[in-house]
């Protein structure tokens, strides 16, 4: 055990050998992702400095973690010397290449919000700069955290449904879901954040490279941007909600679905909360009215796809089909795994395993007694506690998503759009 160590400490410094005190976290990005981190984490491990630009953010975050020195950006954090073993960086998609890089420099182990970057060399340049400083990093995949993900790939490495030959993954994004993030709100355009796939899926693709557990071989794609457009407006559909004649007909009602969220606690609330975080009546019509979560679907200046499928060939010949989609309710991921022996049936949840030699199925309940967050399935707090854990105890085998494996699965990502842009099937 390494007492009395006061100074910052990295992962790889101490292997196999814990720490005497809680670990020390930054956070830069203190936003939906960067606060729920920070928050899990807090349990067993101190966070000692924030930078967050947005006054609101900042306030919010200090009332929770009031111990924590407070930036307006994530260079003054830095400049004013390391203070922590290890930093959360959830700054916005395309901003994540300086800050990781530069932490890295500085010596701070790192948890990396997903994507890595919005350009595939940018995540070959953080991964280069984490290995060439020597640090630990982790990017949060955080469907590889989840009990089920950990009961499934267990199923599978026993053996029990022989080899692994084809996997079909299905994304429901759900249709509120959808119009909230991907047609009003801040992933709505490549210029300014990034490709659909990468900004919401990149999940999935690392989930399945890390269930097959082989190098993707080539991709194909096919999907584009068919609904959300103008010529897609009901007749007499204005450019916001709150003036719409047909606001009470349309499926993707801006005040029907923030007010939902506004009257009570649901899935809806953490949306709600984005487009008026104060949680009041008044706050919530001036947004509906002026801001951007308020604009009619069909008017908006999206370009992003709305539905999309992505085709992988593993080495060996596994395929897997994967996709993603708009127009659904909004629940788990599903999944159909093939073997030689037995097929796998999952909802992020129950897994159903359907034995070819007895034709009997027997169900797993993943959760089991345990009452499981909704930050992803459990995955959020089996990512942080897995990242504060490593830390804590000098074991990076507790990491599952290191620059490697995660850098491997954005390749895929960023082939499966090339191959969507051009038609064409796509060598990894």
């Amino acid at each position: 055990m390494i007492r009395g160590m006061t100074t910052p400490v990295n992962l790889a410094g101490h292997i196999g050998v814990p720490l005497d005190r809680r670990p020390r976290l930054a956070v830069a990005g203190a936003g939906a992702r960067g606060g729920k981190y920070a928050d899990l984490a807090a349990a067993n491990a101190d966070i000692v400095a924030v930078a967050e630009p947005r006054a609101h953010h900042r306030t919010a975050f200090r009332a929770r973690h009031p111990q924590a020195a407070v930036f307006t950006d994530w260079r003054d954090m830095l400049a004013a010397g390391r203070q922590a073993d290890a930093v959360i960086i959830a700054t916005q998609d395309a901003d994540h290449i300086a800050p990781a890089i530069a932490f890295a420099e500085a010596g701070y182990d790192i948890l990396l919000e997903k994507p890595m970057a919005t350009a595939e060399a940018d995540c070959a340049r953080i991964a280069a700069a984490v290995e060439r400083a020597g640090v630990t990093m982790a990017v949060c995949h955080v469907l590889r955290y989840t009990p089920y993900t950990r009961a499934l790939k267990s199923v599978l490495d026993s053996g029990r449904i022989g080899q692994l030959v084809a996997v079909q993954h299905r994304e429901p994004v759900g249709f509120w879901h959808f119009a909230h993030s991907f047609v009003r709100g801040n992933w709505r355009r490549s210029d300014e954040s990034t490709f659909l796939l990468l900004s919401k899926s990149c999940h999935d693709l690392d989930w399945l490279a890390h269930i097959v557990g082989l190098p993707a071989v080539r991709v194909s794609s096919f999907g584009s941007l068919t609904h959300f457009r103008p010529e897609s407006a009901p007749v007499g559909a204005t450019d916001r909600c709150v003036t719409c004649p047909v606001e009470s007909t349309c499926p993707y009602s801006a005040p029907r679905v923030y007010r939902t969220g506004l009257a009570a606690e649901n899935p809806k609330t953490y949306f709600t909360r984005v487009v008026a975080p104060s949680m009041t009546e008044s706050e919530l019509t001036v947004a509906l009215a002026e801001g951007p979560y308020g604009r009619c679907v069909y008017a908006c200046d999206n370009d992003v796809v709305d539905h999309q499928v992505v085709n992988v060939e593993y080495e060996g010949g596994v395929t897997a089909s994967f996709t993603l989609a708009a127009f659904t309710r909004m629940e788990s991921r599903h999944t159909v795994l093939g073997g030689t022996h037995a097929e796998v049936r999952g909802d992020g949840r129950y897994l159903r395993i359907y034995d070819f030699t007895t034709e009997q199925t027997e169900t797993i309940d993943t959760q089991g007694a345990f009452v499981v967050d909704d930050g992803h399935d459990g995955g959020d707090a089996g990512l942080t506690n897995a990242f504060v854990q490593a830390l804590t105890d000098g074991d990076p085998s507790l990491i599952l998503s290191g620059a490697p494996e995660s850098l491997a699965s954005h390749r895929i990502v960023f082939a499966a759009e090339r191959a969507r842009v051009t038609g064409s099937v796509v060598e990894v």
